[in-house]
């Protein structure tokens, strides 16, 4: 295949633009790109996002064949260059750039009928375990309101291993209206609490118009009106052993009781 020639300067313009990029959630927004450390990522997201560049070393490409499907959208970087670019404390050798996906919540307002909603989640590897555990179980799409993480940023593209960049992910600004047009046409609204909660294993499935889980932030839980916008609260039977899940397996293990919907 064609490639440009190597570049050996930690310097050069494009190597300052990737490294904008991936550090700004800003400047990727404006952009509408992502950004992607790591083969078996960029593989990954390429089966759904279109990849617009790729920076690689050769050693990289020599070790990953599956890489020269990218061909002139590929350019060599030093091993040096590339550890300027990494975002991880070894560098993988690989990063690209893919355009994003449309975030707009109206697709999945109007006929989801599996969805997840998070609030005010603001760990990146919760996030990214999120999507992944609602691509895992059959999830329609997941709805971000206020506080969360930003569903595209590296690190939730990391913990997610691609799923966000196939899972349809709306972003919303007031989700306790969101949630009122679910309600709407039938879904039915659960939300992760502990205040008047219903066991899980004491709540069905047999949720013809679909179901929405609420998910909260570990910390903080969910907001007084998200609950409120509900049908009900749900809680995950523990022992007394620990005081709490964190968002990421108590949301998992929601996704996957609620998975036959």
């Amino acid at each position: 295949m064609d490639i440009l020639p190597v570049i050996t300067s930690r310097d050069n313009a494009r190597i300052k633009r990737m490294c904008a990029l991936r550090d700004s959630e800003k400047q990727r927004t404006a952009a509408g790109l992502l950004f992607a450390e790591g083969p078996k990522l960029c593989l990954e997201l390429a089966k759904d996002c279109p990849l617009t560049e790729l920076y690689a070393t050769q050693a990289a490409l020599d070790h990953t064949p599956a890489l020269a499907a990218f061909g002139d959208r590929t350019t060599l970087i030093a091993p040096h260059v590339a550890e300027k670019l990494a975002g991880t404390r070894s560098s993988q050798d690989v990063f690209g750039l893919f355009k994003a996906p449309d975030t707009d919540p109206a697709p999945l307002l109007q006929t989801a009928r599996r969805i997840l909603a998070l609030e005010g989640v603001q760990d990146p590897g919760n996030v990214g375990t999120l999507l992944r555990s609602a691509a895992a179980f059959g999830f329609d799409g997941v709805l971000l309101g206020p506080g969360c993480a930003a569903p595209f940023s590296p690190k939730v593209l990391r913990s997610s291993m691609g799923a966000a960049g196939r899972m349809p992910v709306g972003v919303c600004h007031d989700l306790p209206a969101a949630l009122e047009k679910l309600r709407a046409r039938g879904v039915t609204c659960l939300a992760a609490a502990l205040y008047q909660a219903r066991p899980l294993d004491a709540v069905g499935t047999d949720l013809s118009g679909g179901v929405c889980v609420v998910i909260g932030s570990e910390g903080q839980g969910l907001s007084d009106a998200a609950v409120a916008a509900c049908d009900a609260a749900v809680r995950i039977p523990m022992t007394d052993r620990v005081e709490s899940l964190n968002a990421g397996v108590a949301g998992s293990v929601l996704l996957w009781h609620f998975r036959g919907v």
